[in-house]
């Protein structure tokens, strides 16, 4: 399956460590398990004490006097679609999650405050370990694309799916209440609490309730359930993700907030997908054990027949249709990423730049805010003429501007610092799914540019490193002149009130606050003013995006 991997990406996709864990920290595996206990017991304390609660399927309408059932075509292709669109989100979302394997509750991430890892891992304080070091390997049986870092093709499969995902729920929730559809799913009773508990009493302590037939009727718990899926995780799921783009966080301080902070934000979107997860677990398996045929009717062909198997052999082909096109999508992740890349930035890189890409950000964190730790990503340059420059702490060092300017020029650290400094404290937002506060002092885009004058068809400013790429090769990216002017976008040589370190960048690292983390690119070496980016690296805008297929604009 890894025929066309060099030796380099074999070692990036499949190390030899393979190892996953589900560690949940003390605490909250305590927490955890006191509050199931306690449900748990308190369902069991009511049976041995006061018997069996009456059964409220008993009490439901016969099914000659249900007004409202069935379920309408647009029922049925909402349902088959999203079950599809569900199945894409929650394995490219794995991918996406193993490239930080860490879920926190802070902003901060610093290792060890995690309250639940999948790594086996602690970072260790001995040796160079960035963030890309401690993603984690997850199969392709589970997850798309699989292997190990491969965040660029996950997020393509993800976000292009998104759009597509809302817009099917839209539809369904508008149709629902367009017609009577919605009292099947909507409760208008405050017993319901009561009755879906009464009908968990029964199941948690090995007693099947009435099972009504869902043609007419659910029962409570069921009706509460579905609810919830539409009105609560949904939601959750898209609030929750929007909360971890850089431009709506940067721009919207009080977004995160709804769930204490960006981090608890990532921390609530892997919940909601546990939730979707193990709804659609304990789904099918009802739909087997309450009647497998004549559920089959009711959600494939919108019949009420229990000797038909026509609605069975229609259901089990849609879900060999959504396998196969598993296997094409893991074919097409390898052997045509390009596909993906492409069609994300078609659908996406469109929509972004439409929307969330004109927000500008607004200060907002002050000196309390920083962050005690902050994660390193990408190795320290190799480069002959850094590694000479860093000796005399960059004090040679010349910054060059060219390309379509009208002024070209070289200037050294300290000539920067004569034009002026801006300082900003804000949020680093990375790919890979962690985050961290700084303080960053520079010189501010915009008076560099005032100072060059780029020709009026320089629309694109490339910023080359001294670094290498992933893969070997210049790394370099590119922004629009637009975005270099928004506010607190500078050229940084100080984070945190001191000279920037070798780490994070030295001697110029770049800061445009409504873009993901790798658009910031670190030991910056020149800029050149172009037309376009298409003759640069591969032609697709960055580094990055010429060898690991990450998005070219990156809002969220």
């Amino acid at each position: 399956m890894f025929t066309n991997f060099t030796p380099q990406e074999k070692s990036v996709h499949y190390p030899e460590d393979r190892r996953l864990i589900f560690g949940l920290k003390p605490k909250v595996l305590r927490i955890t398990a006191v509050i199931l206990f306690m449900i748990i017991s308190l369902a069991w304390a009511q049976y041995l004490i006061y018997g069996l609660p009456e059964d409220p399927s008993l009490k439901l309408p016969p099914i000659e006097s249900v007004a409202v059932k069935g379920f309408p075509t647009w029922v049925i292709i909402c349902h088959w679609i999203n079950f599809f669109f569900l199945v894409i989100l929650i394995r490219s979302g794995l991918s996406i999650l193993m490239d930080h394997p860490r879920l926190y509750w802070n902003n901060g991430c610093k290792p060890e405050s995690e309250w639940l890892k999948f790594t086996p891992l602690k970072v260790p304080l001995d040796k160079w370990w960035t963030a890309k070091d401690d993603a984690r390997y997850i199969s392709p049986v589970w997850a798309l694309p699989g292997y190990r870092h491969t965040v660029g093709i996950a997020r393509g499969w993800h976000f292009i799916h998104v759009p597509f995902f809302v817009t099917n729920g839209i539809i369904f929730v508008s149709m629902l209440f367009l017609t009577d559809h919605w009292k099947r799913l909507v409760p208008t009773d405050w017993h319901i609490l009561s009755d879906s508990w009464s009908v968990f009493v029964h199941y948690i302590t090995f007693h099947l309730p009435v099972e009504p037939n869902g043609f007419y009727n659910y029962n409570a718990l069921q009706k509460l359930s579905y609810f919830g899926m539409v009105f609560v995780l949904a939601p959750l799921a898209m609030l929750s993700g929007m909360c971890m783009s850089p431009a709506l966080e940067n721009r919207f301080h009080w977004l995160p907030k709804i769930f204490g902070n960006r981090q608890g934000a990532r921390s609530v979107h892997f919940l909601v997908m546990l939730a979707y997860i193990v709804f659609i677990v304990i789904h099918v398996c009802m739909v087997i054990i309450s009647g497998f045929v004549r559920n089959m009717n009711h959600i494939t062909l919108g019949t009420d027949s229990a000797d038909d198997k026509t609605g069975m052999y229609i259901g089990l082909s849609i879900i060999l249709l959504i396998i196969a096109f598993l296997f094409l999508a893991h074919y097409i992740s390898w052997k045509k990423p390009r596909w993906i890349q492409n069609s994300g930035a078609l659908i996406n890189g469109t929509l972004w730049e439409l929307t969330i890409n004109k927000l500008k950000p607004k200060a907002y964190y002050t000196k309390k805010d920083i962050s005690p730790y902050f994660w390193v990503n990408g190795k320290l340059p190799t480069d002959e003429n850094w590694v000479a420059l860093s000796k005399n702490d960059f004090k040679d060092f010349k910054l060059q501007i060219g390309g379509l300017v009208s002024n070209p020029i070289e200037l050294s650290l300290a000539e920067l610092k004569s034009i002026g400094k801006e300082q900003h404290i804000t949020m680093h937002h990375c790919i890979q799914g962690w985050s961290g506060v700084a303080e960053w002092g520079g010189l501010s885009l915009s008076a560099l540019i005032d100072l060059v004058k780029p020709h009026p068809n320089a629309k694109i400013a490339v910023f080359y490193s001294f670094g290498e790429g992933l893969y070997g090769g210049v790394y370099y990216d590119t922004h629009t002149v637009d975005n270099c002017r928004k506010p607190s976008s500078v050229l940084a040589w100080e984070m945190n009130y001191e000279p920037l370190p070798l780490a994070y960048g030295a001697p110029l690292r770049l800061r445009i606050e409504n873009q993901l983390g790798y658009k910031q690119v670190k030991w910056i070496a020149r800029i050149e003013f172009v037309e376009s980016f298409a003759q640069i690296g591969k032609g697709y805008g960055s580094k990055n995006a010429d060898d690991e297929y990450f998005d070219l604009l990156a809002n969220t």
